[in-house]
């Protein structure tokens, strides 16, 4: 043995094994459980509500329930512009009235890269993110980069309510 410290240091083949053996057992390790799911707790049952045999809650004085099964009332059909729209972001929908009477719902994510829509002008749907415009009507792009139209989203006009259907 010299007393070069060089000498002292492994040497790079020594390493690179020791490296990869290491390397080789993690990944193994790693493979063991991939794709074994543990099984979700079952999720216990609500509590029942009181005086409701099938645990729902009886409605609140005064409010109607939803018709046919419908969701919460989003707006008055009043409050829809003819010729224009309402942008509801929290719910993920833009109700538009191409015309009088006639109520649209579509998705408010613009189908380019995702972002919500941001106006409802002129007869027109628009994503400001990347100036893609729709129309009111059917929600085909009257200009892109969108290549694809906005989605329906099912809404139901119950009297003077628009609900989600």
């Amino acid at each position: 043995m010299s007393d070069d410290p060089r000498d002292a240091r492994p040497c790079r083949r020594a390493v690179l094994a020791g490296g990869g053996a290491a390397g080789v057992t993690a990944l193994l390790a790693g493979c063991q459980t991939y794709g074994a799911a543990s099984a979700p707790a079952p999720a216990a049952p609500p509590p029942a509500a009181a005086g409701t045999p099938d645990g729902t809650a009886p409605p609140a004085e005064g409010a109607a329930p939803p018709a046919g099964g419908a969701g919460p009332v989003l707006a008055r059909v009043a409050d829809i512009p003819v010729g224009g729209g309402r942008i509801f972001a929290d719910q993920g929908v833009v109700l538009t009235q191409p015309a009088a009477g006639t109520i649209k719902g579509f998705s408010a994510r613009c189908t380019h890269q995702g972002c919500t829509v941001t106006s409802v002008d002129d007869g027109t749907i628009v994503c400001a993110c990347h100036n893609s415009v729709f129309d009111i009507a059917d929600g085909s792009v009257r200009s892109g980069p969108a290549k694809v139209a906005l989605p329906e989203t099912p809404v139901a006009v119950d009297g003077d309510d628009v609900r989600l259907a």
